[in-house]
């Protein structure tokens, strides 16, 4: 319990003190994202916040293993870290990309599909490789375990992790919102791998969880510096990688209930109006819904993240 509160607390540090020298070198090199002017209107007077705030809890993550994991003789970490980057560097490409252009997208939505499916499909195959992973998918809320063929288990890890990744992408949408859902995620894991003495597994998490919790010190509403999607491709691939290092993958459909919800609601909006010529929302992902239905961002970041929160403590007592 001390190494992963140990963990924690230096993966926040690291965080918080990076803050002080990535945030005024991502403001001079002027990285900041276009604000989309079809969005709600208060958004256009973020116009100039500096992007690829993600580095700042990257960072905090990084380091701490550094410091903790390479004494343990579980390396497990190691492959989530290393597929959580993978993500995080086509995050950095897109983004480079989105600031270059001076517009809103950076790589198109099949160079970005190629690219993640690519690094997912390396993923699971070395988890099965090093036994990390089995045939058999626990249910939740059950004892009970079902056999799938590797190679049909491998196709749907691939497209589930997609689909999760791109989820976590949709949440960063307002200030705070996807590391205030995606903290509770992790000490969830962190909580869960001390119950089951495996400190090795416990190390990713924790220092996650500190490292979000730093970020969240600039990114709080309002925020001095979002994540960009350097740092919410990097929080996709590590809380899939969490879930399916624990074995546990479909515990991420309630635990990320709230990122997927954000990105059915664009499936939603974009079909029914492909359908239709009508929307089903004001707009998606469905934060910016609330957010015209006059829901303020501190509201939707609290809403959110007790909302994660209690599904992470239903998914402890009865998963």
């Amino acid at each position: 319990m001390l190494e992963l509160g140990l963990c924690f607390a230096l993966g926040f540090a690291v965080s918080v003190l990076s803050g002080l020298f990535y945030i005024p070198m991502l403001r001079r090199l002027k990285m900041s994202q276009k604000i989309l002017e079809i969005g709600p209107k208060w958004h256009m007077s973020k116009q100039g916040t500096p992007s690829m705030g993600g580095l700042l809890f990257i960072t905090g993550t990084v380091a701490s293993l550094l410091l903790f994991g390479l004494r343990q003789g579980d390396f497990t970490w190691l492959a989530i870290l290393g597929y959580a980057l993978l993500n995080s560097v086509i995050g950095v490409i897109d983004d480079m990309a989105k600031i270059r252009k001076k517009q809103n997208q950076g790589l198109t939505v099949l160079q970005k599909l190629f690219l993640q499916l690519a690094v997912s499909s390396t993923f699971i195959a070395l988890l099965f490789a090093t036994g990390v992973l089995q045939e058999t998918v626990s249910i939740p809320f059950t004892d009970w375990t079902v056999a799938v063929p590797r190679v049909f288990y491998i196709f749907l890890a691939i497209l589930f992790n997609t689909f999760v990744i791109n989820a976590v992408n949709f949440t960063d949408g307002i200030d705070g919102l996807c590391g205030g859902v995606t903290l509770p995620i992790a000490v969830f894991f962190a909580v869960f791998a001390l119950s089951m003495e495996e400190v090795g597994l416990g190390l990713f998490p924790a220092a996650l969880a500190g490292g979000v919790l730093g970020f969240l010190v600039y990114n709080f509403h309002p925020a001095k510096v979002w994540m960009g999607d350097t740092g919410s491709l990097f929080l996709g691939g590590a809380v899939c990688g969490m879930a399916f290092a624990f074995n546990r993958p479909l515990w991420l459909v309630i635990l990320g209930a709230f990122y997927i919800l954000e990105s059915v609601s664009v499936v939603l909006q974009v079909a029914w109006y492909k359908i239709s010529g009508k929307r089903i929302f004001k707009m998606a992902p469905i934060h910016h819904h609330f957010e015209m239905c006059g829901w303020s961002e501190t509201k939707l970041f609290f809403v959110f993240s007790i909302g994660t929160v209690a599904l992470c403590a239903l998914v402890y007592y009865l998963g």
